[in-house]
């Protein structure tokens, strides 16, 4: 269990450096093209089930596959995992790599499906 509060005590440095948003808003800055979602979850995860017009690029590859992706460095990426950990890790990476923009959903795939948004396969 140690190794996972580690890992919690990153993930709550880095909740202090970025800016969460609510699943509601996500999908509603998706819906009118004001943001592109990006899925940082393992490819078995995004394969079982994923947002609809979400990107995938885990969270292995964030960093080097990002720029081909999505090259505009003010554009506005609301990563997302399954719980929310992996994401918040994922925006400040990407704030750090001069990303102006960047969100992480707050409670990731499990709060997007409990508020009943859609997902695809």
């Amino acid at each position: 269990m140690a190794e996972h509060n580690r890992f919690e005590k990153l993930v709550a440095e880095a909740k202090k450096n970025i800016t969460e948003i609510s699943p509601q808003d996500a999908a509603s800055k998706l819906q009118s093209s004001e943001a592109v979602i990006v899925d940082v979850r393992e490819k078995d995860e995004w394969d079982e089930q994923h947002i609809p017009g979400a990107i995938h690029l885990s969270r292995g590859t964030l960093e080097l596959d990002v720029e081909e992706k999505v090259p505009d460095m003010n554009a506005t990426i609301i990563c997302h995992c399954g719980g929310g950990g992996r994401s918040a890790l994922a925006a400040e990476s990407l704030q750090k790599m001069g990303y102006k923009n960047v969100r992480s959903m707050a409670g990731g795939f499990k709060a997007w499906k409990a508020a009943g948004l859609p997902s695809t396969k």
